[in-house]
């Protein structure tokens, strides 16, 4: 039976059941009404929620009982390929938590909810993550410093830019480096260290012949020495460098613009840890050449992995310095090209290698700069833009997802939100199918309601689960969106399923766990009340949403099968099923942020039925099966899925 035909026939199901749902709702609430609603619409609405019949066409939600020691504020959640699921608070964007030094990790076993904490050793927090050929996680940059809002600067402050004349050796100036204002007699102190580059000698490529010497460069974050707005300065000055003797004090000095008590970003870092999910540790690896907080990680075809965009280490976006993590020396490269992007793009590895930005981000960064969506050429750094996206001045905060299956390059970008803390929100989905030769976006089924934030999670039923967000920028005014619906690629249709009972917005994100659930966490509202008058609290409560799926008589059961199957080659596994199993795919587990998830794909397999089970091909192109860790799900003819039995791609 073709997969067109069996999610054709899943919708009929699907309606009907939601058809028998609603009348019996209906009836008990003709029979019964006056009694029930005597115990309110809130106890009514938990009886509805609860019927079998209610569930089997709309799903449940569930809170995960979390013990009081291990809720932490869930930034980031990645599935481990134990089957665990990995935490990632580090200070939480809790300032305090910052300065105490405390960053937390929590691993959760779904099988046995069982928690534990991890000993984190850096502040994680806006880090970029992604799935590691032998099953680790890389976990890469984090915060160095925390924003402060115009107002709450005391002391002046900004980049100092040193240069180093000398082209015979580097410099390095220690953290509490004094500059003094040649002009304005203002003395800046630097908040690290910094290492100066020396001079380059420039020659004439013809003539050999010496034509001048380009001064080495450092940046670095410097405050003035005492608080107060006297301490500003407006215009560009050149700064000795205090503590330098002999030629130094010539060679060594800054350069820096305005220094003011303007509003302060976050800083990254430049710190990269790989989570063994076997020892249940970070392992630090080599450091990235630029520090980042915000960055995307995504995996290359060859294994290797992609860092782009982010804030520096003084707050600045990272210019177009991409760099690229070899999982086999632990070392990061440039690549060479610059190539700019906001924060946390969305950016998809395709089939044939090349890269896919959909125009999704989480921010920072200018709003004229890198934001129009297209194809990317790593090697030659072209770019080819997508044309006909609506609502393009509404992309940040959306999330995309590649439809399943895999081989069909269709991707889907979901609501979103105007530029900064706008107000402006999209209901649109937007499709674009890249086998095109003219690829060009499309509007498709709508949402309810404008939804930035929105989190979007593939089934191994082929839907996608959209739920949560909000209308406005961090859920002001009480605009969280209370709904969840499921998406089915095949009809381009939304249908609504059972609402979650939490609002989700900023810091929000949802996981496929192996057994067909998902999990949803975090929020961070910026006021707890409709009146924007209390300020938020981070929501630590998590939920469980259980699709209709797994409200059915029965489930295929995976048995016996190899754990590892080379591309090209097949496995065979043993299968128990009372209906037919129409088809088979891996998923690749999650690892999200900011509603931002580029590691989540399904793909579709060849499978054969054999004496006692189903032989399985995995598709021989590496670019589109990147190695590592997948779920294995089988799913019979009415769509409902086996749980999920890991296989290695190696």
């Amino acid at each position: 039976m073709s997969r067109q035909s069996v999610r054709a026939n899943h919708r009929k199901r699907r309606a009907r059941r939601l058809a028998i749902g609603t009348a019996v709702v209906v009836a008990v609430a003709g029979m019964n009404g006056p009694a029930l609603w005597r115990y309110g619409t809130a106890k009514y609405h938990e009886y509805k929620i609860d019927q079998p019949e209610y569930k089997a066409a709309n799903g449940k939600w569930e809170f995960l009982d979390v013990p009081s020691e291990y809720r932490v504020n869930t930034i980031h959640a990645a599935l481990l390929h134990t089957g665990k699921v990995l935490l990632i608070a580090g200070s939480g964007n809790n300032q305090k938590n910052f300065d105490a030094k405390k960053f937390e990790s929590v691993l959760w076993d779904p099988k046995t909810n069982v928690f534990q904490k991890i000993p984190t050793p850096a502040d994680m927090f806006c880090a970029g993550h992604t799935q590691l050929p032998d099953g680790k996680l890389l976990v890469a940059g984090g915060t160095k410093r925390y924003e402060k809002l115009q107002g709450d600067v005391t002391k002046a402050g900004g980049l100092m830019i040193v240069h180093n004349e000398d082209p015979d050796k580097p410099k390095t100036l220690p953290a509490g480096t004094r500059f003094t204002g040649k002009e304005n007699g203002k003395t800046f102190v630097s908040k690290d260290p910094v290492l100066v580059e020396k001079a380059k000698k420039v020659f004439d490529p013809e003539t050999g012949e010496f034509l001048r010497t380009e001064a080495g460069l450092g940046r670095i974050y410097v405050e003035a020495e005492k608080t107060g707005k006297k301490y500003e300065t407006g215009t560009e000055d050149n700064y000795r460098v205090h503590g330098l003797s002999g030629s130094d004090t010539r060679n060594v000095y800054g350069i820096a613009q305005k220094l003011a008590l303007d509003k302060k970003d976050f800083q990254g870092i430049k710190d990269a840890y790989e989570f063994d999910p076997v020892a249940e540790k970070y392992f630090p690896v080599d450091p990235m050449n630029e520090a980042r907080w915000y960055p995307t990680l995504t995996t290359l075809e060859d294994g290797k992995v992609l860092a782009l965009s982010g804030l520096d280490d003084i707050g600045a976006i990272v210019p177009g310095k991409d760099e690229v993590y070899d999982p086999e020396t632990k070392k990061w490269e440039y690549t060479g090209k610059i190539r700019k992007f906001p924060t946390y793009p969305a950016i998809f590895l395709l089939d044939d290698g090349k890269l896919f930005y959909s125009g999704s981000n989480a921010g920072y960064g200018p709003a004229d700069v890198g934001r129009d969506p297209g194809v990317w050429d790593l090697d030659t750094n072209r770019f080819d833009k997508i044309p006909g996206l609506s609502d393009p001045d509404q992309m940040e905060t959306s999330a995309t997802v590649m439809l399943p299956p895999a081989q069909d390059q269709r991707f889907m970008v979901i609501g979103g939100g105007g530029v900064g803390e706008s107000e402006k929100s999209s209901e649109k989905s937007r499709l674009v199918d890249l086998t095109e030769d003219k690829p060009r976006f499309e509007d498709g089924a709508t949402l309810e309601k404008g939804t930035r934030y929105p989190s979007a999670s593939l089934l191994p039923d082929d839907s996608v689960l959209v739920t949560g967000g909000s209308e406005d920028y961090r859920g002001r005014g009480g605009s969280n969106v209370l709904q969840a619906r499921t998406y089915d690629p095949v009809s381009g249709e939304y249908q609504r399923v059972a609402d979650p009972r939490v609002g989700r917005n900023y810091h929000s994100g949802s996981v496929l766990l192996p057994d067909g659930r998902v999990m949803i966490f975090g929020s961070d509202s910026l006021f707890a009340d409709k009146a924007n008058t209390r300020p938020g609290v981070f929501e630590q409560r998590i939920e469980i949403y259980e699709p209709p799926y797994l409200y059915r008589d029965t489930r295929p059961e995976v048995g016996d099968g190899p754990r590892r199957i080379e591309r090209g080659a097949s496995g065979t596994f043993a299968v128990k099923s009372e209906n037919p199993v129409a088809t088979a795919k891996l998923m690749r587990p999650s690892a999200v942020t900011h509603v931002t998830d580029v590691d989540q794909r399904t793909i579709a397999l060849d499978m054969k039925k054999t004496a006692d089970g189903v032989e399985v091909t995995v598709p021989e192109n590496r670019a589109l099966v990147p190695s590592g860790w997948y779920m294995l799900f089988l799913t019979d003819d009415q769509g409902t899925p086996s749980e999920a039995v890991w296989v290695e791609v190696p």
